[in-house]
């Protein structure tokens, strides 16, 4: 349905794009306006239309096949020119390589509006920004993560800057980042080549909010070094991370769905990538779902497939700290999330980082694959020569629902330190667990190698000892109102303990098997149970070895 001319002057005024109230979506900008383009956005008639910048005005086309960068990049130059202002996307299809944003500029999509990741090869005169250089740190973290030019849409050392409106950001031609060429090779890309996007490093007060992105390459949004950071009512339908935070301070995430089978949902990370160790904090994460568990685009088209049953896809799609973990991770919370056929919630510090000050709670999750709960303290030590092992200290845990995948009931929580570092300080509260069992003897009886310096996943272990929490390397632990259960016959005991020390445990209720043991202390000191029917109550100095 059209908008009549007071309706749409109305409806514009709202969207704060007041300045476009007399031109109609569908009118036909001449070709002559694109000439002179900044220096007609300096000289609009009125205050009011210097607030507003249509792309069309300065030469974009939008039918899908011609390339509209350079329009939509004088647009936003005259946007900055004129002291920030809007650039508004009318309904079409906008094929675009790399997008340069500027400080006080807002990208406005519009319904109906699509900016669409062109084809690297696609135009041989255009490309992508090359990948700038980002040594002597490039070897701290993955290639993704030291470069930002070699995006769709990026921002580098900027401030109050915006994308917001209901339109779809489709990186159809970036990479998946996996390394040269397209989507092979070991580590770098050819030039020319894209692989996130939309890029941010060095910035603050920033918003996103209410797009869409398909098909969002190595990563739908990367973020590093960004302050005042909001991200809100983005839904994103993508191929490898969702939203990947790096190095961020005071940043809100709320009301965002990321389908994300092949990587990681939403992503907390504190890498070198700025030359020096940077804290991620003063986080919220709320009102989210994360997913792995759909074919990528059938969240946006709300057909919601499921991958077809024996295809091999990781599902990995969670909520992740780490695992570039340099810097650190401090006063973050997250909230009434939803977690729906992926992997669960990880706790990573294995760069030298201290995570401290963490709560998670009210969490729903559904066909999760391996650990519901994954916390690691590890040595991978992949960055600065001499920096120390790292520290994860006052985590608040609870509030969780969780029925594991029928595929993957093996890998019980895990909560893992590494010899003469231990987690310490963790409360785990009000949690239900349902699996399927299927866990063996040999299972039960498994000692479980610390491989220290290992890339960290729930499955780097194996199948764990206990079927609903191993925990190793821990100190001043509480776990309260705890029920595990499984549906099938699982001759492992419900908790393995190693070298812990000051462990509470209380209203715990576990499933086991008859003759199987509720829990099997090896090396404990000053652990107490209470209330756990009908495991008797018990307060223990020192257990080399123990079943209860």
């Amino acid at each position: 349905m059209r908008l009549g001319y007071n309706a749409r002057r109305m409806f514009l005024k709202k969207a704060g794009l007041a300045g476009f109230a007399g031109l109609s979506v569908g009118s036909k900008i001449p070709t002559a306006a694109a000439k002179g383009a900044v220096e007609m956005g300096r000289a609009n008639a009125d205050a009011s239309s210097k607030s507003a910048f249509d792309v069309r005005a300065f030469g974009a086309v939008g039918d899908g096949k011609t390339v509209d960068t350079p329009a939509i990049n004088r647009a936003i130059d005259a946007a900055a020119a004129a002291g920030g202002g809007t650039v508004y996307f009318p309904a079409g299809n906008y094929l675009c390589y790399s997008i340069h944003l500027k400080s006080k500029v807002v990208l406005y999509l519009e319904q109906g509006s699509t900016i669409v990741a062109a084809d690297p090869a696609a135009d041989p005169a255009q490309s992508y920004d090359a990948a700038e250089s980002n040594k002597p740190w490039e070897d701290y973290q993955d290639y993704g993560h030291n470069h930002w030019h070699n995006s769709l849409i990026w921002g580098e050392a900027i401030n109050d800057v915006a994308i917001c409106g209901p339109g779809l950001i489709w990186g159809r031609g970036l990479s998946r980042g996996w390394a040269a060429g397209r989507d092979s090779g070991p580590v770098a890309e050819d030039p020319g080549v894209a692989n996130k996007t939309i890029a941010l490093k060095n910035c603050r007060n920033v918003l996103l909010r209410d797009f869409s992105i398909l098909h969002g390459g190595h990563f739908g949004v990367l973020a590093t070094g960004v302050d005042n950071f909001t991200i809100d009512n983005l839904k994103i339908d993508t191929n490898r991370d969702g939203i990947d935070i790096d190095c961020c301070r005071n940043v809100r995430v709320s009301n965002c769905s990321v389908n994300s089978p092949w990587d990681d949902g939403i992503c907390l990370k504190s890498s070198y990538a700025l030359g020096y160790a940077r804290a991620t904090e003063m986080v919220t994460i709320t009102n989210c779902l994360v997913t792995g568990s759909y074919q990528e685009g059938t969240l946006l088209d709300g057909s919601w497939k499921k991958f077809p049953a024996g295809e091999k896809v990781p599902r990995t799609g969670r909520i992740k700290f780490g695992t570039e973990s340099n810097g650190g991770f401090k006063n973050i919370t997250i909230s009434n999330c939803v977690f729906d056929g992926c992997r669960g919630l990880a706790i990573e510090s294995v760069d030298g980082a201290v995570i401290e000050d963490v709560t998670c709670a009210n969490i729903t999750m559904r066909d999760v694959f391996e650990a519901p709960i994954f916390i690691r303290l590890g040595a991978r030590m992949r960055g600065p020569a001499g920096v120390p092992v790292g520290t994860i200290r006052r985590l608040i845990i609870g509030g969780i629902s969780c029925m594991q995948a029928e595929s993957s009931p093996k890998i019980a929580c895990i909560v893992g330190g590494i010899p003469g570092h231990s987690i310490e300080d963790l409360k785990i509260s009000d949690m239900i667990i349902v699996h399927s069992g299927g866990g063996t003897k040999t299972d039960a009886d498994a000692q479980v190698p610390e491989k220290e310096k290992q890339y960290p996943e729930p499955n780097m272990f194996g199948t764990t000892p206990a079927h609903g929490f191993f925990m190793r390397h821990v100190k001043g632990l509480e776990v309260h109102a705890i029920k595990v259960e499984h549906t099938g016959s699982d001759p492992r005991p419900a908790f393995v303990l190693e070298d812990a020390e000051n462990s509470e445990f209380g209203r715990i209720k576990a499933a086991t098997d008859a003759g199987v043991p509720t829990f099997v202390l090896r090396d404990v000191k000053n652990f107490s149970l209470y209330r756990s029917h009908p495991v008797p109550d018990a307060e223990i100095a020192v257990a080399e070895r123990k079943e209860i």
